[in-house]
């Protein structure tokens, strides 16, 4: 929730005309990382679970281009991207360590 929080701060200052672009592809990503994961938890197996957790990561994944993209088109600073790449890379690392312990339990 602390990343979806930071990609609306971030991408509150993104120019007018990106509300329906870039702005709204990223805040669609940001917000389907948290909401995967609290699916995931309210399945019955372990496996979905798993699953549940690999699309968090591809909205992750999506969620890292787009503010690269925001970074390359000088909407956000270096100072921001910066901050948004180490949630990134942070969450990252913690998901596919849960995936990696879903997946792992007999």
């Amino acid at each position: 929730m602390d990343l979806v929080k930071l990609v609306y701060v971030v991408t509150k200052s993104f120019p007018k005309e990106e509300i329906y672009g870039l702005t709204s592809q990223s805040r669609r990503s940001a917000i389907s990382i948290p909401s995967n994961i609290a699916e995931g938890s309210q399945r019955t197996s372990e496996k979905e679970f798993a699953n549940f957790i690999l699309m968090a990561k591809g909205s992750l994944a999506e969620l890292h281009t787009q503010m690269l993209a925001a970074h390359d088109l000088g909407f956000i600073s270096q100072e921001q991207i910066k901050l948004v790449l180490e949630k990134i890379i942070e969450l990252d690392r913690m998901l596919y360590a849960f995936y990696k312990k879903l997946t792992n339990k007999t």
